[in-house]
Protein backbone atom coordinates (compact mmCIF):
# COMPACT_ATOMS: atom_id res chain seq x y z
CA UNK A 1 0.00 0.00 0.00
CA UNK A 2 1.25 3.48 -0.91
CA UNK A 3 2.22 5.64 2.08
CA UNK A 4 2.45 9.43 1.92
CA UNK A 5 1.72 12.54 3.99
CA UNK A 6 0.75 14.41 0.80
CA UNK A 7 -2.72 14.64 -0.73
CA UNK A 8 -3.34 13.66 -4.33
CA UNK A 9 -3.99 16.67 -6.57
CA UNK A 10 -1.95 19.15 -4.50
CA UNK A 11 1.01 20.95 -6.08
CA UNK A 12 4.30 21.29 -4.15
CA UNK A 13 7.79 22.65 -4.80
CA UNK A 14 10.00 19.60 -4.33
CA UNK A 15 13.22 21.20 -3.06
CA UNK A 16 11.38 23.22 -0.40
CA UNK A 17 10.03 20.02 1.22
CA UNK A 18 13.35 19.44 3.04
CA UNK A 19 15.98 21.61 4.71
CA UNK A 20 19.69 21.00 5.18
CA UNK A 21 20.74 20.25 8.74
CA UNK A 22 24.14 20.91 10.27
CA UNK A 23 23.82 17.90 12.58
CA UNK A 24 23.34 15.15 9.95
CA UNK A 25 22.04 14.31 6.49
CA UNK A 26 18.27 14.80 6.52
CA UNK A 27 15.86 12.32 4.88
CA UNK A 28 12.18 12.73 4.01
CA UNK A 29 9.90 10.24 2.28
CA UNK A 30 7.54 11.72 -0.28
CA UNK A 31 5.88 8.40 -1.14
CA UNK A 32 6.80 4.83 -0.22
CA UNK A 33 5.58 1.32 -0.87
CA UNK A 34 7.61 -1.70 0.27
CA UNK A 35 11.14 -1.14 -1.17
CA UNK A 36 9.94 1.43 -3.73
CA UNK A 37 9.32 5.13 -3.38
CA UNK A 38 10.58 8.68 -3.64
CA UNK A 39 12.71 10.25 -0.91
CA UNK A 40 14.52 13.55 -0.47
CA UNK A 41 17.95 13.91 1.09
CA UNK A 42 19.48 17.21 2.21
CA UNK A 43 23.22 17.61 2.81
CA UNK A 44 25.37 20.44 4.10
CA UNK A 45 28.69 20.70 2.25
CA UNK A 46 31.04 17.97 3.50
CA UNK A 47 28.36 15.69 4.94
CA UNK A 48 28.42 12.10 3.72
CA UNK A 49 26.77 8.72 3.69
CA UNK A 50 29.26 5.91 4.17
CA UNK A 51 29.31 2.93 1.84
CA UNK A 52 26.10 0.90 1.88
CA UNK A 53 23.84 -1.17 -0.40
CA UNK A 54 20.50 -0.12 -1.88
CA UNK A 55 17.59 -2.60 -1.52
CA UNK A 56 16.27 -1.65 -4.99
CA UNK A 57 17.27 -0.11 -8.30
CA UNK A 58 17.59 3.65 -7.84
CA UNK A 59 17.68 6.91 -9.71
CA UNK A 60 19.68 9.63 -7.96
CA UNK A 61 18.65 13.13 -9.15
CA UNK A 62 20.41 16.23 -7.80
CA UNK A 63 17.91 19.07 -7.30
CA UNK A 64 20.40 21.58 -5.86
CA UNK A 65 24.16 21.62 -5.32
CA UNK A 66 26.71 18.93 -6.20
CA UNK A 67 27.54 15.49 -4.81
CA UNK A 68 30.26 12.92 -5.37
CA UNK A 69 28.51 9.58 -5.72
CA UNK A 70 30.98 6.69 -5.57
CA UNK A 71 29.64 3.47 -7.05
CA UNK A 72 31.79 0.31 -7.40
CA UNK A 73 34.85 2.39 -6.38
CA UNK A 74 34.26 4.89 -9.24
CA UNK A 75 33.45 8.49 -8.22
CA UNK A 76 30.78 10.35 -10.21
CA UNK A 77 30.29 14.12 -9.80
CA UNK A 78 26.57 14.86 -10.14
CA UNK A 79 25.39 18.48 -10.28
CA UNK A 80 21.95 20.11 -10.09
CA UNK A 81 19.81 18.90 -12.98
CA UNK A 82 21.80 15.67 -13.50
CA UNK A 83 20.98 12.10 -12.52
CA UNK A 84 22.53 8.64 -12.27
CA UNK A 85 20.97 5.17 -12.35
CA UNK A 86 22.22 2.35 -10.13
CA UNK A 87 21.31 -1.30 -9.77
CA UNK A 88 20.17 -3.13 -6.67
CA UNK A 89 22.76 -4.22 -4.06
CA UNK A 90 25.54 -2.07 -5.56
CA UNK A 91 27.99 -0.69 -2.97
CA UNK A 92 27.96 3.11 -3.00
CA UNK A 93 28.67 6.20 -0.89
CA UNK A 94 27.91 9.93 -1.13
CA UNK A 95 29.83 13.10 -0.21
CA UNK A 96 28.26 16.55 -0.61
CA UNK A 97 30.61 18.92 -2.42
CA UNK A 98 28.21 21.83 -1.69
CA UNK A 99 24.95 22.25 0.19
CA UNK A 100 22.79 19.83 -1.80
CA UNK A 101 19.30 18.39 -2.13
CA UNK A 102 18.84 15.03 -3.81
CA UNK A 103 15.76 13.11 -4.93
CA UNK A 104 16.13 9.34 -4.66
CA UNK A 105 13.68 7.19 -6.61
CA UNK A 106 13.71 3.53 -5.52
CA UNK A 107 12.21 1.08 -8.02
CA UNK A 108 11.40 -2.54 -7.30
Amino acid sequence: MLKTDYKFGEVHVLASQIENGVDKVHFKDIVSCDNSGVSLLAFKAGQNLTQHLAPAEVMVYVLEGEIEFTMLDTPHHIRAGEFLLMGRDVPHSVVAKADSKVMLIKMQ
